[in-house]
């Protein structure tokens, strides 16, 4: 799977079913394995950016055709 495949999913919260964003950035280590993805929240206007939270690898439960589902 690309990250622009990844990029196209809904990220939500496994505890609340709450909708945390969309992946914008990932993060890799040396050995170029996931880190970390970097996740916006929705935006309100088109120029004002949501608040930014991060995503580890491990924490994801599920990745479904049209959501990502994580364990925060």
């Amino acid at each position: 799977m690309r990250l622009a495949d990844l990029q196209r999913k809904d990220i939500v919260s496994l505890k609340d079913g709450r909708r945390l964003g969309r992946i914008i950035d990932v993060q890799l280590d040396d050995e170029g394995k996931i880190e970390y993805f970097l996740v916006e929240q929705k935006r309100f206007f088109f120029f004002l950016g949501g608040e930014e939270t991060t995503v580890n690898f491990h924490q994801i439960q599920k990745i479904g055709e049209d959501v990502i589902l994580v364990e925060l």
